[in-house]
């Protein structure tokens, strides 16, 4: 399982490696990017700041919970923190499992509670 909280670049090569499993069917990677408008307001960039050691408890907490619930092989979750441009990555989350259907459901499942709890 790789969890991590950066102020570096996310590597999609990287994550997909880290859950690649011969068991695995599929492999979902997600990408949350940095739009520039937010509430028919703009946005020029953003800036994350977490308290990493508790935000990876958390998001591993939430990568177990997931594997149990949908089966899967493996998971990845990263986020960046500090000044994200537009176009950048700041969520980067890759899971594996046996077929197409729970790794979409896993992902979306993934997303929606790192959103709220993280």
């Amino acid at each position: 399982m790789l969890i991590r909280v950066t102020a570096e670049i996310l590597d999609t090569n990287e994550a997909v490696a880290a859950v690649e499993s011969p068991a695995a069917g599929a492999v979902n990677v997600f990408l949350g990017v940095v739009r520039n408008n937010n509430l028919g307001r703009s946005v020029q960039y953003l800036e994350y700041d977490a308290y990493p050691a508790m935000a990876e408890k958390v998001m591993r907490e939430l990568a177990d919970a997931a594997k149990e619930r949908f089966g899967l092989e493996d998971v990845a979750v990263l986020h960046r923190t500090g000044r994200l441009e537009i176009g950048e990555a700041s969520l980067l989350i890759a899971v594996s499992c046996g077929h197409r259907a729970e790794s979409f459901e896993a992902g979306h499942w993934l997303v929606n509670e790192i959103k709220k709890k993280v």
